[in-house]
C-alpha cells in the first residue's frame, strides 16, 4: 500500500478520531465531573443522560401536567413548571439539573437569591439564547449585555419618560374604546379576550411606537407569533452543533425564513420613515420609538451608532416582548377579577375616585391628583403604589 493511500486512510481517521474525544469529552466527561463536584458540596438534584440531560424528563412532566384540567386557584406552579416542583419536593430548596449538557442551578433560599441576583461579581449573567430565540428577538435588549445594553437601554429608557407616555394616551383610549365598543355587542356571550387583548396591544404598540395602523404591523405580529410557537416546541429538544450544521430540522429551516421576512418588513418600515424626511414630508424621523432607532441607525458617532442588525432586532424586541407581555396581564387580570367580585368592586371604586365619569387622560394623570386621591382614600391604595 502506497504512503498517499495510507495517509489518505489516516487523516480522515484521525480527524474523526479527534472529533469523537472532543464529542465525549462535551457531552459525557464534562457533565459527569460538574455532577460529582456539585453533589461531594452537597447540591444534589436528577442525574445527568447522556446528550439530552433532563430534558426529556421535563418535556414528559409538562405534557402530563398540561393534560390535566385546572381548577381555578392561585397555586400554578406545579402545572406551569411541574419540574421544577417535583425536584424541590426531592432534592430539596437548591439543587442542580440537566439543560441538555448545561448544568442549571435553581436557588430557591431568599437570602442566596438576593446575593446572586447582587451580581456584583457578575455571577448572575444572561443565558446564552438559543437558536430559536434568536432569530424571534435576535440580539435585543433582552439578550445583550455590557456597552451594547446600556447603548440600547438609552433608547428604550426614551420610549418609557413621562412625556412620551403622555403623548400615546389619546392613542391608547382610542384602541380601548374600539375594543369595548365590540364587547358591548357580545353581552351574554362567551368571548375570547385573550385573542381581543392580542388585538388590542398589537394596534397600541403599531400606532405608538412605530406611527403605523395595526394592518401594516399584523403580518410582522404574524410572523413573530408562528416564530414564538416553533421557540416553544424545541424549548427541550437537545441538537449536536456539528449534526446540526450538515442537516437543518425542518422548523430550524422555517424560522430562518420567518426571521428573513421579519427583517425586510421592519426594512420596509424604516425605509418609509426616511424616505419621508427625504421627500421634504417631515422634518425629522420622529420621537417615537422608531423615530429614535432610526436616528441612532443615522448617527455619526461611532459609539451611539446603531447597526442594521441591532435596529432590526431591537424592533422585533419591542414588538414580541411588548405585545406578549401586556396581553398575558391584562388577560390573567381579567380572570382574577372575574373569579373575585370583591376585587371588581374595589378596582371600580378605585378608578372612578381617580377620573370620575370622564375618561383618561394626561392631566388626570398627573402625580398631584393620584397623591391627594391616595391621601383621601388610603384603604382603597396599596402602600406600594407611588
Amino acid at each position: 500500500m502506497s504512503v498517499l493511500v495510507k495517509l489518505v486512510i489516516l487523516v480522515p481517521c484521525s480527524f474523526f478520531l479527534v472529533a469523537l474525544i472532543k464529542f465525549l469529552y462535551d457531552y459525557l466527561w464534562t457533565p459527569l465531573r460538574i455532577q460529582h463536584m456539585l453533589n461531594s458540596q452537597g447540591i444534589k438534584g436528577p442525574p445527568y443522560r447522556f446528550i439530552h440531560g433532563n430534558n426529556k424528563e421535563v418535556a414528559k412532566m409538562k405534557r402530563e401536567a398540561l393534560s390535566k384540567a385546572m381548577g381555578l386557584t392561585h397555586d400554578i406552579f406545579p402545572t406551569v413548571q411541574p419540574h421544577l416542583h417535583s425536584w424541590i419536593n426531592r432534592y430539596g430548596k437548591n439543587f442542580v439539573f440537566w439543560n441538555g449538557v448545561r448544568a442549571e442551578l435553581v436557588i430557591s433560599e431568599p437570602e442566596l437569591i438576593k446575593e446572586v441576583v447582587r451580581n456584583r461579581e457578575r455571577s448572575f449573567p444572561k443565558r446564552k439564547p438559543t437558536v430559536y430565540l434568536r432569530k424571534l428577538i435576535g440580539n435585543g435588549l433582552v439578550t445583550v449585555e455590557g456597552e451594547r445594553w446600556v447603548k440600547q437601554r438609552k433608547l428604550a429608557n426614551h420610549v418609557f419618560h413621562g412625556e412620551s407616555l403622555r403623548n400615546m394616551t389619546p392613542a391608547v383610549i382610542a384602541s380601548v374604546e374600539r375594543m369595548l365598543a365590540k364587547w358591548k355587542g357580545q353581552e351574554g356571550k362567551e368571548m375570547d379576550v385573550s385573542k381581543d387583548f392580542r388585538l388590542l396591544t398589537s394596534e397600541v404598540i403599531s400606532r405608538t411606537a412605530f406611527g403605523s395602523s395595526y394592518l401594516e404591523g399584523e403580518k410582522i405580529f404574524a410572523m413573530l407569533n408562528k416564530l414564538s410557537i416553533i421557540m416553544s416546541r424545541n424549548v427541550y429538544k437537545t441538537g449536536v452543533p456539528f449534526i446540526n450544521k450538515l442537516w437543518k430540522p425542518a422548523d430550524l429551516l422555517e424560522s430562518e425564513e420567518l426571521a428573513k421576512e421579519i427583517k425586510d418588513c421592519v426594512m420596509k418600515t424604516v425605509k418609509k420613515r426616511e424616505d419621508k424626511v427625504v421627500n421634504g414630508e417631515a422634518d425629522s424621523f420622529g420621537n417615537d420609538f422608531l423615530g429614535l432607532l432610526v436616528n441612532a441607525y443615522r448617527d455619526s458617532d461611532d459609539e451611539n451608532r446603531l447597526s442594521l442588525e441591532e435596529l432590526v432586532d431591537e424592533c422585533k424586541t419591542f414588538y414580541f416582548a411588548g405585545q406578549e407581555t401586556v396581553n398575558s396581564l391584562l388577560a390573567w387580570t381579567i380572570l382574577l377579577l372575574a373569579i373575585h367580585g370583591d376585587w371588581q368592586e374595589k378596582a371600580r371604586s378605585e378608578v372612578l375616585g381617580v377620573f370620575g365619569d370622564q375618561n383618561c387622560n394626561p392631566l388626570i394623570l398627573t402625580r398631584k391628583n393620584w397623591v391627594e386621591y391616595k391621601e383621601s382614600n388610603p384603604k382603597l391604595v396599596p402602600q406600594s403604589i407611588t
